[in-house]
């Protein structure tokens, strides 16, 4: 019952800060200094904060964010992290990172999330549709041209188990294509506070964000985009296992 009264509590807080607050901001900035703020970075910190908000006032989840000193913000990346809950993307916000996610298609028709993605410009794909994939891996280059960096989860969906699923090429294919460095970045124990479907919280969860550094595009100029895909899944991997041994 605890958790149901905390479950309401939270789409409460989100229905309200979002509809009163935060998504009429970003409406009022995206109409008004657009114009000037050709990444939205406005509309992106102001977007932060307001997901940022259903962690730091959540009685069951506490998050730990280690590494950000590993990220030029002047810099435009590729940001490659596992997914193991819906809970990645309220930590990933946390780290105040400008970026473009990529985000299926039917997440941009979710009322009030789906209306921030497209006011902020996010880069939307449709599984199984190599039109509006290559229509992605074009977005992202222009994105990362003009200075945005790129979130994408490569394996695609969220895993069921906290285990490491394979990775999907599309992200590597830009960081060649783009001459792009690669920020890998792991969440643990997030699979543990939401179930894999729904919103209805499971438990007292901690989790945690640990960003590495990036990794150059000097050092896998020369690698097909497979093993490129393969080099990153295994930093990834082993620092997953290592964050596990710490815990």
């Amino acid at each position: 019952m605890y958790y149901y009264f905390v479950a309401v509590y939270l789409v409460t807080l989100f229905l309200t800060t979002s509809l009163l607050i935060f998504l009429p901001i970003n409406i009022i900035l995206r109409i008004t200094i657009s114009w000037l703020d050709r990444r939205l970075a406005v509309i992106h910190w102001i977007t932060c904060l307001w997901v940022s908000l259903y962690t730091w006032l959540s009685p069951l989840w506490k998050v730990s964010i280690t590494g950000l000193e590993n990220v030029d913000r002047r810099k435009a990346y590729i940001m490659a992290c596992n997914h193991q809950s819906m809970l990645d993307i309220l930590i990933l916000f946390r780290t105040f990172l400008h970026f473009k996610w990529v985000s299926k298609a039917s997440v941009f028709k979710v009322p009030i999330i789906g209306w921030n993605l497209s006011l902020c410009k996010h880069v939307k794909i449709e599984r199984g549709s190599t039109t509006s994939q290559r229509k992605m891996l074009r977005e992202c280059a222009r994105n990362i041209r003009k200075g945005s960096s790129i979130m994408i989860f490569p394996e695609g969906t969220r895993s069921r188990d906290g285990q490491l699923r394979p990775f999907k090429e599309g992200a590597f294919l830009i960081a060649l294509q783009e001459k792009t460095d690669i920020v890998p970045m792991v969440i643990d124990d997030s699979y543990k506070a939401l179930p894999e479907k729904g919103i209805m919280p499971r438990r007292k969860q901690s989790a945690k964000l640990n960003i590495l550094p990036p990794v150059s595009y000097e050092t896998f100029k020369d690698m097909t985009v497979k093993q490129l895909s393969d080099h990153i899944h295994s930093i990834i991997a082993s620092e997953l296992e290592q964050m596990r041994k710490q815990s």
